[in-house]
């Protein structure tokens, strides 16, 4: 009997369309001997939609034909399985899910709202839990525990926007204890969306004028010199680890973009359609040089803190990390973990002779595990502290004390 596979994507995101076309690469390599793959599409609006046809990639340029063809549903428990039912009348079971495999980019996805969700219904799902999603995504929290655990980063600072907003004096007098050029970020974005990279003090103030219309966070961070910068994979949870290849990106600007990573030699910007043509390879389609030009000291320094980062926030499943090395100085600092990377860095496991299906084979098997490691712990106590609460007066007797 095939496992029935719920690919989630898209979503309330400024990454949505990045997180469709890797759901459909991957949906396109999943092994169909093994899985029934069932496409669970989230629109801008929060809206839950499944049927064969949102597997297309051309069916997204034109998003009224899946409110028209496509089956609005709601996922949940009921009567011991995990179901997609119809939000219309009649409100039939449309599909029943072994397990859901979210594959979604960016805030309000990504970062632990919609493992919450799923951990709440109680559904076996691959990837990182809330805890590690969160800490994955809020690039404050990453550093903050990567910091604790020694781990190398370029210098930063971050603040919130409401007290730029309040006191923009401080905070620049604050930041400007970093040495420049200085890049700006979101704090909770990904796919280089809202980053600036800021030369002097009027460059560094548009910078953080555009971040803040992604977030109410913003990180500052002082730029690596003499600057390679490399990426690599990281498959497995707290218990077990193993590593990809090391690719090392080559941008077409001063540091990777939204564009480089997914739009290529296109112009403009992705907004709300997707050119097929340019973009359904996503970070596939990056200019790369793989295996890196790394000597073998560098190459098992990055694998080193590869594996040590992963484990300090509690990842699970295929994480991509990047680094950022000063040739020079021959000196590895960490910069992020993408805990559910765009395509899934498949081609840095191809690189290691271990194909996309067998990269999400490995990703359900890991989410399984998880889910039994999960279920056989302690979350709740079957005795009821609450029984013979009838004996100090009840319900009747509390009226007043519950309003």
């Amino acid at each position: 009997m095939k496992i029935k596979v719920g690919v989630i994507f898209g979503g309330e995101s400024v990454e949505h369309e990045v997180s469709i076309i890797s759901a459909i690469q991957a949906m396109n390599k999943l092994d169909q001997e093994k899985y029934e793959i069932i496409p669970i599409y989230i629109t801008k609006n929060r809206e839950w939609y499944t049927g064969d046809m949102l597997r297309d990639i051309e069916v997204y340029q034109d998003l009224g034909l899946i409110k028209k063809y496509g089956t609005n549903v709601v996922l949940y428990y009921k009567n011991g399985s995990y179901v997609l039912q119809k939000k219309s009348f009649p409100k039939t079971i449309v599909k029943e899910l072994d397990i859901a495999f979210p594959i979604v980019h960016g805030t309000n996805v990504e970062d632990g709202v919609l493992q919450g969700y799923l951990q709440t219904i109680g559904i076996p799902y691959v990837g990182s839990n809330v805890y590690a999603s969160v800490a994955g995504q809020d690039k404050t929290i990453m550093k903050d525990i990567w910091s604790s655990a020694l781990i190398p980063m370029p210098a930063y600072t971050w603040f919130y926007d409401v007290d730029y907003k309040r006191d923009s004096e401080e905070v620049l007098k604050k930041i400007n204890k970093l040495k420049y050029p200085l890049i700006v970020k979101p704090a909770t974005t990904g796919s280089s969306v809202g980053i600036s990279l800021c030369e002097d003090e009027e460059a560094l103030i548009e910078g953080i004028d555009e971040a803040i219309q992604y977030d109410s966070k913003v990180i500052v961070e002082e730029v690596v010199k003499n600057l390679k910068e490399v990426n690599i994979a990281v498959m497995g949870n707290y218990e077990h680890q193993k590593v990809s290849e090391i690719e090392e990106v080559i941008p077409t600007n001063k540091f990777l973009t939204y564009e480089d990573k997914y739009i290529g030699n296109e112009k403009g910007k992705l907004k709300g359609k997707i050119p097929v043509k340019s973009s359904s390879k996503g970070m596939a389609s990056t200019n790369r040089k793989l295996p890196a030009d790394l000597n073998e000291k560098l190459r098992k320094e990055v694998e080193t803190i590869a594996i040590k980062a992963f484990k300090a926030l509690g990842t699970s499943g295929n994480a991509r990390i990047d680094f950022l090395i000063d040739e020079k100085a021959n000196k590895v600092y960490i910069n992020e973990i993408n805990s559910i990377p765009g395509s899934l860095a498949f081609y840095l496991w191809d690189a290691k002779d271990v194909n996309f299906s067998q990269v999400l084979d490995d990703m359900i098997n890991i989410g399984i595990k998880d889910f039994k490691k999960r279920i056989g712990k302690t979350h709740s106590f079957e005795t009821n502290i609450l029984k013979g609460f009838a004996a100090t007066g009840g319900v009747k007797g509390m009226k007043g004390k519950l309003k």
